[in-house]
């Protein structure tokens, strides 16, 4: 069910390059890269899980509400992060050339469903 489901979002998406559900403790869940593409993407997942807990603590300190959704760009990647649960996260990790609004509907669709069998 995840594979697929990342899978889906990542080969839908023009420029995309991986996927990856991962808890905030770091542990992946599932992870599927798009064939000939080379990303550590569970490596790239783990180091950002630590990122998004201090964002959710500071959202949560500053009474904003909690956090839904945030982008990293960077010169040769861009990361999109969309919360499944207090628990799980999913993330797109597109190319320059990746098409974002795309992948960022697909992981709002998309992302119920996971949330359902997590």
């Amino acid at each position: 069910m995840f594979k697929a489901a990342l899978q889906k979002i990542v080969d839908h998406t023009e420029g995309s390059i991986a996927g990856l559900i991962m808890g905030f403790d770091g542990i992946s869940v599932e992870q599927y890269v798009r064939g000939g593409r080379e990303i550590d993407i569970n490596t790239v997942g783990m180091e950002f899980s630590f990122i998004l807990s201090q964002i959710r603590k500071a959202a949560e300190i500053l009474e904003i509400g909690g956090l839904s959704e945030i982008s990293v760009k960077a010169e040769e990647l861009t990361f999109v992060i969309r919360v499944l649960s207090s628990e799980y996260f999913l993330a797109l990790a597109l190319g320059p050339e990746g098409n974002f609004g795309k992948g960022r509907y697909l992981m709002r669709i998309v992302g119920p469903s996971l949330t359902a069998e997590l």
